[in-house]
């Protein structure tokens, strides 16, 4: 019964988070966002809501290194295995604004991430903070896509399909898979790690967060076949900006005691996740675009970490 109920929770986060993006991607569409602002908001925060979700419920629960878990080894995941996989398919073009903006953000976050979380420990108002940085992105990044817009430097090309009341319907759907979904992949997922004596850690770290970024690993490799690049890359680095902000932001928030760090995530996955979102930066600039054997290095990191982490 716990197998069923983690496929299950696995297959009703998949179709959430496409039925979210779906109906999300068409309503951005009509009020004229970029290509590349889709895939860091509209498309990256869709993809996103199962790692919303699952660390949102673990951390009601009680289940921080849960919560923290499925955050760090999402974003390692992102970066290492679906820009790697990404890349193998198709050389990923990289927008000059990542570059500039958006890949600093994402180190910088990371970096506070690990600062904040120090003395073991993310308090509430330390969370609420996080949560507050993803409104402000959010509202900079359609502010300027719309004044591009205007000016028909990066028009979309994403079609406004759907009515509007049929775009809400997916989105409303989508959540409540997300919701349902969620709940039982936490279940299984402590269900799992009582059984194996697994730490729930090890557990959000590898099958947790592979589970949970199976929507944005679906987006981007489909992106990179259909030579939507900017979405592809866009897809990885706002997903990864997402989970430390508002993720993490609104677990902390909703817990009475915020979120407990572990030693071994200071010492370890923090760590693997700064130097995961920092090789972006200097890999990017050769020639502006991720390669076949940078996506292989990127893949073979990441074989490499999991091994780590099961040895």
């Amino acid at each position: 019964m716990t197998i069923i109920l983690f496929i299950l929770g696995l297959l009703f986060l998949v179709a959430g988070a496409e039925a979210l993006v779906r109906g999300a991607s068409s309503l951005a569409g009509r009020v004229g966002i970029s290509p590349l602002v889709i895939g860091l908001t509209v498309v990256a925060f869709g993809t996103s809501a199962p790692e919303m979700a699952v660390s949102a419920a673990a951390s009601l629960n009680g289940q921080y290194d849960l919560a923290m878990g499925n955050v760090v080894g999402s974003n390692i995941f992102n970066v290492l295995f679906i820009l790697g996989v990404s890349a193998l398919i198709m050389p990923l073009a990289v927008s000059a604004q990542l570059i500039r903006i958006d890949v600093p953000l994402m180190i910088a976050l990371s970096v506070l991430l690990l600062l904040l979380g120090w003395d073991g420990n993310i308090q509430q108002w330390e969370a609420a903070l996080l949560f507050a940085g993803i409104v402000i992105y959010t509202v900079l990044l359609i502010r300027q896509s719309r004044k591009e817009h205007v000016m028909n430097v990066t028009p979309s090309d994403v079609p406004a399909s759907g009515s509007v009341w049929l775009n809400g319907a997916y989105i409303i759907g989508g959540l409540t898979l997300l919701v349902l979904g969620s709940g039982w992949l936490v279940d299984s997922a402590i269900a799992f790690a009582n059984y194996f004596g697994v730490s729930e850690r090890i557990i959000g770290l590898t099958i947790v967060a592979a589970g949970t970024s199976l929507p944005e690993l679906a987006t981007s490799v489909l992106a990179s076949i259909r030579g939507e690049r900017d979405i592809a890359v866009g897809n990885v680095v706002g997903s990864n900006i997402f989970n430390i902000l508002a993720v993490l932001g609104l677990s902390g928030m909703i817990s009475p005691i915020g979120l407990t760090v572990s030693a071994s995530t200071l010492s370890f996955d923090l760590p693997v996740m700064i130097l995961a979102a920092a090789i972006c930066l200097p890999l990017f600039f050769t020639g502006f675009k991720i390669s076949r054997w940078e996506g292989g290095f990127f893949l073979m990191s990441y074989i490499a970490y999991t091994l780590w982490l099961i040895r």
